[in-house]
């Protein structure tokens, strides 16, 4: 078997320029001096016989090595700190821990929901969440960096990653506004829609195909004063009354006390759809088959 003498140091100081971006970055980070991250780098780049950086202006770039050693150092890491969490929990009682992925266009409302079944377990349950794209959180599931990853669409038909979707549940979509803007367009809805000012998701997001057809098959063509990638970032500017809002309908006693927005009308047929994606067929995780038969009682 062939061995190296990796030096788990060396490792880190690596990691720690590659999230920064560069040497003195990380030296300010560490509070150690750039002259021993360079040492260091270039002792781990001798140890491995490959260059982990290339210059690029003022900056380092990765190199092809770079990026292959950065993901398991990733792993590495993250294990090191998922151990040190269990070793501080283990004297104390036993704790699950649940690393979730949840997807930057999923309503927050929604993953809070999905969520509150695994801290009803009789086992204490430390969540840790994670919110990024899409493709991102797939990424980090299929090295095990998650348990599972919430979102609203499936695994795409012909996806390279052995991951599966499992379905949560649906909901249809409802426009929402503040209580002026709302009474404004409630009248003759959906044809009051024509003109009215809408928050919509970007083009990207699962949902925002339908919602297009919506207003296509209606005839309506409404002003779209912001598209946002960010579902969070699209509610607080409807909050705001700077234009209506599309949120599940099952949310629509949430959406009033957090946004302070009431309904305006429903678009019937357009459903918006959840997920979560696990590394397995069948779910193994307690807390993650807590979710799921909780949606299926209901």
């Amino acid at each position: 078997m062939k061995t190296t003498n990796l030096n788990f140091r060396h490792l880190y100081y690596f990691w720690m320029v590659a999230k920064e971006g560069s040497v003195t970055r990380a030296a300010e980070r560490l509070d150690v001096a750039v002259q021993t991250i360079s040492a260091q780098l270039s002792l781990l780049e001798q140890s491995l016989g490959k260059s982990l950086f290339a210059p690029q202006g003022r900056r380092l770039v990765l190199t092809e090595a770079g990026r292959v050693a950065l993901g398991y150092a990733d792993q590495i890491f993250l294990l090191g700190e998922q151990m040190l969490d269990a070793l501080a929990n283990s004297d104390v009682e036993r704790t699950m821990r649940l690393t979730v992925g949840i997807s930057d266009s999923l309503p927050k409302l929604i993953s809070a929901r999905l969520l509150e079944a695994a801290l009803g377990l009789p086992e204490r349950v430390k969540l840790v969440c994670y919110e990024d794209k899409f493709e991102s959180l797939l990424g980090d599931l299929s090295v095990h960096k998650l348990d599972v990853v919430l979102t609203d669409r499936s695994v795409p038909p012909g996806a390279t990653l052995r991951v599966f979707s499992h379905l949560l549940g649906e909901s249809e979509l409802t426009l929402f506004g503040v209580p002026s803007l709302a009474k404004k367009y409630r009248t003759d809805f959906p044809q009051s829609l024509n003109g009215a000012p809408i928050l919509l998701p970007t083009r990207n997001n699962a949902i925002r195909g339908r919602i297009d057809h919506w207003f296509e098959v209606n005839g309506i063509h409404p002003n779209v004063v912001g598209e946002f990638d960010d579902n969070a970032l699209l509610n607080t500017f409807g909050r705001n009354g700077l234009g209506l809002f599309p949120a599940p309908s099952a949310l629509s006693k949430d959406v009033e006390e957090q946004f302070g927005a009431v309904p305006v009308g429903e678009m019937s047929k357009v459903r918006e759809q959840f997920y979560a994606i696990s590394n397995e067929r069948k779910i193994k995780h307690p807390a993650i088959d807590a979710i799921l038969l909780a949606i299926h009682r209901k």
